[in-house]
Formats: C-alpha cells, sequence, structure tokens
C-alpha cells in the first residue's frame, strides 16, 4: 500500500506492507508555494490578514515527485502496489469547474480563486453571523458542533467568496474539499467523504436547509448544488456519502503517469490527516483519544456515545471508523507557539551558548526550562495565539501570559507556553468527560512527540498516562491502513489498524507531585481562560492593531 499525507507545507508518501504495516520507503516534496498569506503568486496582490491560500500545482507535485520515489526508496516494484490512501489537512477548500479544474488556473489574479487552507481565518466575521442566525432559529445542527461552528469550516469560507467576489462564486461549479479533490484528480471519479462532509460541511443527514442559507444571503442556496456530485435530489433521499475505507475508485491512466503506479490501482475514499492517524495508532475503540500534535493539535475520539459537547468540532455518525460516532476538538497554535517563540525570544547570549553546545534553539530552551520546578517561573500563559479552536471557538483571540517580572527568563516563558498547550489539552478532556463522553486513553501523535519533556508535562497536567503512537509517519500510515480496506485486503479499518498500527501504551506516567503542582497552575489557567474568553479585551486589541495596519 502506499499512503499519501498531504500537509501544510509538505507532502509525504510512504509505502507500507499490508501484512503489518512495516514502512518500506518514503519520500517528501516540499510545496513550491508553501502557505500563500502574504502576497498572490500570480499577480503579486498583497493578501489581508487571516489570509492562507494554497496552490493546487503543489498538490499534483506530490504524486508526480513522491510516490515514486517512496516506491524507489522501498526497493519494490510499482506492480506490488495494490491500493493508494491519501489524507488532507482540513477544511481546505477550493473553488472547481464541473470537470475538477480549480478556479485558480482561470483566475489566477482573483485571490477567491484560490483553494483557501485549513489556517485561512479571514472568514470569522461569517462564521459569526452563521454561528448567530443557527442560534436564534435554534438550528437543530448547531449543538453537534459544540454551539459554534469555526471560520475554518466550508461555509463560512464560502460565504466570504460569495461576499468578497461574486463572480468566483457563480462561475464555481464545484466547491470541494482538497481531501475530495485529490482524490478526483486520482480516479476521475467525483465524490464525497463522510468525514470532511459531516465536521467541516455541517452535513448531519443533510447540509443546512436552503431557506436557512437564503437569510445569509439570497445567493447562498447556490452552495448546495455546488456540494453535489450527481448524487442528491429527492429520488436519492440526498447527498450520499462515501464511507471511510470505501473504494473510491481507480487510478486513472493520467494518474498512473504520474505516480509510476499501475493503472487500475484502488484508491480509497479521502480522509482527513487526524482522522485517519486513528488507523494508524491503533485508537479506534470507543474512548481513544487520539491527539495529533504538530503545529495545532486535533483531538479525535471514538465513541458509542452521543452527547452535546461544549466547542467541540463536531460530532458526526461513522466519522472516525464505521460504527461508531466520532468526535473532534482542537488547538488552533501549538507547535508553531514554540516555533514563534524560538524565532523572536531567543536573546543573542542564548542563541550563543546553544550553539556552543551543540543545540538547536527548541533543545536549548527545553533542557534550561526542564531544569525548573513546576511553578518556578510564575507565569501562566493561554495558548490562543492563533486564536482557539476549542472550547471557545474563536480565532479573533490571541496569546496572553501573565506573571512577568524583571527576573524572567526565555526559558521561563517556553516552559510556560508548553504548559499553557496542555492545559488547553486537559480543558478539552474535562469538557468531554463532563458531558458524559468518557476518555479511556490519551494517545499523542505528530511531530511533538519528540520533545520528550513536553510529552512528560502533558502526562502531569492531564494526570493521566499518555501512550504515543509507534510511527513517525502517521496520516500516511493511516491511509495506507485505509487503502488497504479499500482494496479487500481486509474487512474493516478496524481489523486493519489491529494488524498495520501500533501505539506504545502508556509511554509517559504521571509524577504525582508534579500533578499536584500543576493542579494549582491550572486553576490559574482556568480563571485567565474565563476572564479572556469572553474576546471584548482580546477583539478591541486586534480591530487597533488591524486599524493600524490599515
Amino acid at each position: 500500500m502506499i499512503g499519501v499525507d498531504f500537509g501544510t507545507l509538505s507532502g509525504r508518501a510512504v509505502v507500507v506492507r499490508v501484512a503489518d504495516g512495516a514502512e518500506l520507503g518514503s519520500a517528501v516534496h516540499v510545496y513550491e508555494h508553501g502557505v500563500i498569506e502574504d502576497t498572490l503568486p500570480a499577480s503579486g496582490e498583497r493578501l489581508a490578514p487571516d489570509w492562507a491560500l494554497q496552490s493546487p500545482r503543489d498538490w499534483i507535485e506530490v504524486l508526480r515527485t513522491a510516490v515514486p520515489a517512496a516506491v524507489a526508496a522501498a526497493g519494490i516494484a510499482p506492480e506490488h502496489v495494490i491500493g493508494l490512501g491519501t489524507d488532507f489537512t482540513a477544511c481546505t477548500v477550493l473553488p472547481a469547474t464541473a470537470d475538477g479544474v480549480p478556479l485558480c488556473e482561470e483566475l489566477p489574479t482573483r485571490p477567491h480563486a484560490w483553494p483557501k487552507l485549513w489556517k485561512h481565518h479571514a472568514a470569522q466575521p461569517y462564521a459569526d453571523r452563521i454561528n448567530t442566525l443557527a442560534a436564534d432559529l435554534g438550528e437543530p445542527w448547531l449543538p453537534r458542533y459544540g454551539g459554534k461552528i469555526s471560520s475554518e469550516w466550508q461555509f463560512a469560507k464560502a460565504l466570504q467568496v460569495l461576499e468578497g467576489d461574486p463572480e468566483v462564486f457563480g462561475r464555481a461549479e464545484r466547491w470541494i474539499e482538497a481531501a475530495d479533490w485529490i482524490v478526483w484528480r486520482l480516479t476521475g471519479v467525483e465524490s464525497r467523504n463522510v468525514c470532511t462532509a459531516g465536521y467541516k460541511g455541517i452535513f448531519q443527514d443533510s447540509y443546512p436547509s436552503a431557506e436557512f442559507l437564503a437569510k445569509l444571503h439570497p445567493r447562498f442556496p447556490e452552495l448546495l448544488g455546488k456540494l453535489a456530485t450527481g448524487q442528491v435530489g429527492p429520488e436519492t433521499g440526498g447527498v450520499r456519502l462515501a464511507p471511510l475505507g470505501g473504494l473510491a475508485g481507480r487510478l486513472s491512466a493520467e494518474a498512473a503517469a504520474w505516480t509510476g503506479l499501475p493503472q487500475g490501482t484502488a484508491v480509497a475514499v479521502g480522509n482527513v490527516d487526524a482522522h485517519v492517524t486513528a488507523a494508524a495508532a491503533d485508537a479506534v475503540r470507543p474512548g481513544q483519544m487520539v491527539a495529533i500534535m504538530g503545529t495545532s493539535t486535533c483531538h479525535v475520539l471514538p465513541s458509542d456515545r452521543l452527547a452535546e459537547v461544549p466547542g467541540m468540532c463536531g460530532v458526526v455518525r461513522d466519522g472516525i471508523v464505521p460504527g461508531l460516532w466520532g468526535y473532534e476538538a482542537g488547538q488552533s497554535g501549538v507547535g508553531d507557539i514554540f516555533a514563534w517563540f524560538a524565532d523572536t525570544g531567543l536573546p543573542a547570549a542564548h542563541a550563543r551558548e546553544a550553539e556552543a553546545l551543540g543545540r538547536t534553539p527548541h533543545e536549548h530552551l527545553t533542557e534550561l526550562a526542564a531544569a525548573q520546578r513546576v511553578g518556578e517561573h510564575g507565569l501562566v500563559a493561554l495558548d490562543w495565539h492563533s486564536g482557539n479552536r476549542s472550547i471557545l471557538v474563536d480565532h479573533h483571540l490571541s496569546g496572553v501570559l501573565i506573571g512577568q517580572t524583571l527576573a524572567t527568563r526565555p526559558e521561563d516563558v517556553y516552559r510556560a507556553l508548553i504548559e499553557a498547550t496542555a492545559f488547553g489539552a486537559r480543558l478539552i478532556v474535562e469538557t468531554f468527560e463532563h458531558a458524559g463522553v468518557p476518555v479511556t486513553e490519551f494517545v499523542a501523535a505528530g511531530g511533538l512527540l519528540q520533545n520528550r519533556f513536553l510529552m512528560q508535562v502533558y502526562a502531569d497536567v492531564l494526570r493521566r498516562p499518555v501512550s504515543v503512537i509507534g510511527s513517525g509517519q502517521g496520516p500516511a500510515l493511516g491511509s495506507a491502513i485505509h487503502a488497504a480496506v479499500a482494496a479487500g485486503a481486509y474487512p474493516g479499518i478496524q481489523e486493519a489498524a489491529a494488524a498495520m498500527g501500533r501505539r506504545h501504551e502508556q509511554a509517559y506516567v504521571p509524577d504525582p507531585g508534579r500533578a499536584d503542582a500543576y493542579d494549582r497552575l491550572y486553576a490559574v489557567y482556568r480563571d485567565l481562560h474565563d476572564a479572556f474568553g469572553d474576546g471584548r479585551l482580546l477583539h478591541e486589541l486586534r480591530a487597533i492593531r488591524n486599524g493600524a495596519a490599515a
């Protein structure tokens, strides 16, 4: 099997053995355009604050370069590959023609014609309007999303396109997640997967009604037709969504030429990078929360219980594995908060010391922070530098740090930021459990697992053991597991995950003394969270900042 993980800055292909999930070879392609957030490539036009776009050509280059390179690295013959699975960041969504051509290729100088990346937060005012109207009308789908939808999601971004560039909205015959678009390009068959439709497209047995959408804008009901795949209408009882692990189609001649794989190879239904990682960690049973920790953190949780959890990103039937309810929550900023501080908060003396010791800035700050006792720095921070996804669902919030004195050192702040993200994770876990959805195991995945100090902080703050995924390629491995199901090698995702996925149980165990000390700091975090969570002060600062930059 081959799993292809389309990330924020690059795409990775991994060749996986079907029998036991052994990873035989991998390759990475770094996107030429990366995240487009300053200027538009075609025109040099400066983008407004909080924009984040991507280029579909970068995604195709992953198929052209990373897939053949991974096969070569594995030392296998291409004809031995029987299945291909993909995953994508979400909500990364694009307008396209009816035959799948991205509008940015036809209208390259129009910002709204380009795919909007998951971290495009400029749609927050449109999300606010959707949330307010849905709450006022008592829309039944709203509680399934914790009472608020996010600016990152399909409908908020689509409303921004409609009002920001009505011509682009009108010319878009399809409004499609990149997770589904890439599968379309691989197979020639258009589909919509249950995961992105449910979590990012507000699909709960149906999309929001045309009557509701018309109250937001008279033309907004047109969006429903752009979400169609030819499978919508009274004769079908609504939209038919493709099940996870299902066979989306088979590799077309064009895609076979890109990848070097045999035409007709099975291609799995598209999926989201976080949700597919649950299979890679063999954490697809009720109560197993997987936290995919990288630049941001996404928390996914299968459960046999349906509940309305405040501030979650959604609960979707069959959204992680068929037969269970799948919950999602998240933190908009985690690793990128640490990266920001290491880039901007490291004084020259610390940089020289790190270089002399052969350490990176992150390694040096971590070593200094780890030498401290809990609470020694006297600081507490809010992890909202990229806004708050759960439980407040407000991307216009910003970071807060209290307790600084003239004795505060960079390592103090760095440790406080690590602790803040752990506090945010604890609040998410507690919110689920208070709503009657138990979390029986906390499983960590993603790039931040490399920082052992950080992982121990999480165990201490959470007051529970932390298991870790047994692969450094979680999304790609998970996509390969889904491909194994699509190709017929296993009857279902749970069986395939048991054979091909892996995790190390209780890799980090909380220290009772440190856990008690963290309880005091967490109480301060909760007070700070509640004091600033209404957004009054932070929104005003944002308005002042944006006004000064205009």
